[in-house]
Parts: C-alpha cells; structure tokens; sequence
C-alpha cells in the first residue's frame, strides 16, 4: 500500500469514527500536538478541546453521518476530502439552541495533514 493509500485510510477510519463518535479512536488517530484550523463552536484549542467538541455535539445530535463525497491525496502528506454531513438536531442544546427536531445537511472541504501515522 502506497503512503498516499495509507494516509487515505487514515483519513476514513477519522471519518467513520466521527460519525460514531469513537471518542478514544479520535484520540488514537489525533497528533498530541493537533490542531484545527476551524474550531467547532467554543471549542478549547489542541487535541482535547476537540474531542470535547466532538462530544458535546454527539450529546445533542442523533443520526450522525459523514459521507465522503470525494477524496484525493496531496501534496506533503495532505489528504483532501469533499464530506456531506448529516444530523437530527434531537437530543439536548447546543450552542444556546433548543433542540429542533430537525435534520441538517452541510457539505464541506476538509484538508489533513497526516505525520507519523496521525492526523496533525
């Protein structure tokens, strides 16, 4: 398997994981010295804000599906992916906001950087 093949992996097993919300898969695949460049909500910086993050929005969203649309490797160890989300707002608030009984759909581009095997 390629390194661009390897880093691919990296990146869906990332996904799949979100959308389960395997908090201690996240924790294996996430560089100690990670960072997003795009936080969710009041996250707290690093690898530990994002994974509490990543739990606050599965205490409040039901049904939590990432579907990678498209997915390249790039340059420097990049991995580049067109993902749909999707969610029920259906469970607790978040962010200020009541629960809606709602389902959502955002279509985003996401690039990572993998480095020694994790994401950074």
């Amino acid at each position: 398997m390629s390194a661009e093949d390897k880093n691919k992996a990296i990146v869906r097993r990332f996904v799949e994981a979100h959308a389960k919300g395997d908090l201690d898969a996240l924790m294996e695949l996430l560089a100690p010295d990670f960072v997003d460049h795009r936080p969710i909500l009041t996250q707290e910086p690093g690898r530990e804000g994002y994974i509490q993050a990543v739990a606050r929005r599965n205490a409040a969203f039901s049904d939590i599906r990432f579907d990678i649309e498209e997915q390249m490797a790039a340059e420097d160890n990049r991995v580049v992916c067109r993902l749909t989300l999707r969610l029920s707002h259906d469970r607790s608030e978040i962010a200020g906001f009541a629960p809606t009984n709602r389902e959502y759909e955002m279509t985003h581009i996401a690039i990572y950087r993998i480095e020694g095997g994790k994401i950074a």
